[in-house]
C-alpha cells in the first residue's frame, strides 16, 4: 500500500500508445520514456532542439534509433580490408608495414644475391658476382675445367698433329717434278676427316659433364650449400647428354650461319649465348628462349655476351698462337723421333693450359648473365635456381 496516488493512464483515444499493449512498438514516436539508443547527456529531441543534425544512433536508410557507430578498426571492404602497407597509399612512412616495392625474405629481388644481379646494378653488379662466382669455386672449377676442357682439347690436339698426313704429301710433292696428288690420297683426307669430326663430338660430350658441374658448383655455393668435386661429376654426367645435344644443334646452326657470309654466324653465336644455361635450368625450348632473351634486352645481353666473347677471344688466340709457333719450330713432322715428339706434347699441354681462364670466363660470365636475365622477367634468387637445377 502507498499513499501515492496511481500514475496516469492514457485513454484509448488519446492517440498515444497503451505500453501495456503488446502491438504497441518499442521505439515509436508515441511510446512513453527515451527512445533506443537515448542516454544521458544527449542533447534533447524536440522543438527545442534547433536545427542540429539527427542524434548519434539515428539511421537515416531505416528511420529509426539503433543504429550503432562502426566499431574500433571496422575498414571497407568487409573481408578485413587492406592489409597492412598495402593498398592503393601502403608503404608510407606514417603507416606501419613495409615500403612500397618490398619482398619478404627468400623471394624476390636481393641486392645481396651472390648470382643473381637485380635490375639496375649494372655492369659494375654484374662483374662483381662473376669475381665472386671464382673466387668461391676455384678450388672446385679449375679441376672440374682441366679435366673436362684442357685435357680432351689437348688429346685431340696431339692425336690429329700425329695422323696429320700433310707433311708427307709435301715431301711427296717435293721429290717429283710433275704435279699429282699424293698416293692415298682421298683414303687419308678421309681418315682424318672422321678422326677430327669423331673427336670433337667426344670432346664435345665430356666438355658438356664440365659445363653441367661447373653450373651445378657456382649456384650451390651461391646459395649458402657445400659443393664437393664428386657431386659435382655426378650432376655433370646426369645432364651432360641433353646438354651435348643441344649443343650440337646450336653449333649447326651457327656453322650453317657462318657460311652465310660469317654475319648471320656472328648473329646465332650471340642470340643462342643462353642457349645451354636455359636448358639447365628449364629443361625445355632452349633455343626458342635464348632468342627471346636476346630480342626482349638486346642491349643488356649483347653487352653482356660481347665482354665473354672478348675474353674468350683473347685468351684461346694468344694460346693458339703460342702452341703453333711452338710446334712449327720442332719441324714440319714433329712425331719423326722420340724428342720432338715429346716436345710437342709438352707445348700443346702447356698451351691447352694456358686457356683454362677463356674456359672459366666463358662458363661463369654466361651462367651470370643467365640469371640476370631471368631477374628482369621476375623476382628470383639464387635459392629458386638452385631448386630448379636438381
Amino acid at each position: 500500500m502507498t499513499d501515492q496516488p496511481p500514475p496516469p493512464t492514457s485513454s484509448p483515444g488519446s492517440g498515444e500508445p497503451d505500453p501495456s499493449d503488446p502491438s504497441s512498438p518499442a521505439g515509436s514516436p508515441g511510446h512513453a520514456g527515451p527512445p533506443t539508443g537515448w542516454g544521458p547527456g544527449m542533447p534533447p529531441i524536440g522543438p527545442s532542439s534547433g536545427p542540429a543534425g539527427p542524434p548519434p544512433g539515428w539511421d537515416p536508410a531505416q528511420g529509426a534509433w539503433g543504429a550503432a557507430p562502426p566499431p574500433q578498426g571496422w575498414a571497407f571492404p568487409p573481408t578485413g580490408g587492406y592489409p597492412p602497407g598495402s593498398g592503393p597509399y601502403g608503404g608510407q612512412p606514417w603507416y606501419p608495414g613495409p615500403p612500397v616495392g618490398w619482398y619478404p625474405p627468400g623471394y624476390g629481388f636481393d641486392p645481396n644475391d651472390a648470382l643473381v644481379t637485380p635490375p639496375g646494378a649494372g655492369i659494375g653488379g654484374w662483374f662483381n658476382r662473376c669475381w665472386g662466382a671464382l673466387r668461391r669455386g676455384w678450388r672446385q672449377l679449375v679441376p672440374i675445367m682441366l679435366l673436362t676442357q684442357v685435357l680432351p682439347a689437348a688429346v685431340l690436339s696431339v692425336v690429329s698433329l700425329g695422323l696429320d698426313p700433310s707433311a708427307k704429301w709435301a715431301a711427296q710433292a717435293e721429290s717429283t717434278s710433275t704435279p699429282a696428288l699424293p698416293d692415298n690420297f682421298a683414303a687419308e683426307l678421309l681418315s682424318l676427316l672422321v678422326l677430327l669430326v669423331g673427336g670433337s663430338l667426344v670432346v664435345g660430350l665430356v666438355q658438356a659433364v664440365g659445363w653441367a658441374a661447373g653450373t651445378w658448383v657456382i649456384t650451390q655455393q651461391a646459395a649458402g650449400q657445400p659443393a664437393s668435386l664428386e657431386s659435382a661429376l655426378r650432376y655433370g654426367l646426369r645432364r651432360a647428354l641433353g646438354l651435348w645435344g643441344w649443343t650440337l644443334v646450336v653449333s649447326l646452326l651457327i656453322g650453317v650461319g657462318v657460311c652465310f657470309c660469317v654475319l648471320p654466324g656472328i648473329y646465332l653465336a650471340f642470340a643462342l649465348s643462353m642457349a645451354g644455361p636455359v636448358y639447365l635450368f628449364e629443361r625445355h625450348n632452349p633455343i626458342g628462349r635464348s632468342f627471346r632473351m636476346f630480342h626482349d634486352r638486346l642491349g643488356l645481353l649483347l653487352g653482356r655476351a660481347a665482354l665473354v666473347a672478348v675474353a674468350v677471344l683473347v685468351g684461346t688466340l694468344i694460346p693458339g698462337g703460342l702452341e703453333g709457333i711452338g710446334t712449327s719450330a720442332l719441324g714440319t713432322d714433329p712425331f719423326s723421333s722420340a724428342g720432338t715428339a715429346a716436345g710437342t706434347v709438352v707445348v700443346i699441354g702447356i698451351t691447352a693450359v694456358l686457356a683454362l681462364p677463356a674456359h672459366l670466363a666463358q662458363m661463369i660470365g654466361l651462367l651470370v648473365t643467365y640469371a640476370e636475365q631471368r631477374a628482369h622477367e621476375a623476382p628470383v634468387n639464387t635459392a629458386g635456381l638452385a631448386a630448379e637445377l636438381g
